[in-house]
């Protein structure tokens, strides 16, 4: 599990600076998740996070916020289905609007 945890953090690190160097194209791979399936993949990719982290954080080094971190990361994976794909596209949209020093900042 630690291994699944380092891969997909690695991941969102990734995102991270893909929103610093290139906020236009972050911004794409927002808007490509503004589905019903896309919907479904970030609430299992939370999931699938949440729980690497909670199962890896016995072997860390900070096992308590590593724990809690993997908690809250899951519990917002299972409340991304209920959040629907309406307010997800809106939360989405008020996020891209911000511009792009705001994604800057936010990566």
């Amino acid at each position: 599990m630690a291994l699944v945890a380092l891969v997909l953090s690695i991941c969102i690190a990734a995102l991270g600076a893909l929103g610093v160097v290139a906020p236009d194209r972050l911004a794409a791979v927002v808007r490509s998740f503004q589905t019903r399936g896309g919907l479904y993949v970030t609430a299992g990719i939370r999931l699938v996070l949440g729980a690497a982290l909670i199962f890896a954080a016995p072997g860390s080094r900070s096992p308590t916020f590593i724990w809690g971190l993997g908690i809250f990361i899951f519990v917002a994976g299972l409340i991304t289905p209920l959040v629907g794909l309406e307010r997800f596209r809106k939360l989405t949209d008020f996020w891209l609007a911000r511009g792009v020093w705001f994604a800057r900042i936010w990566g």
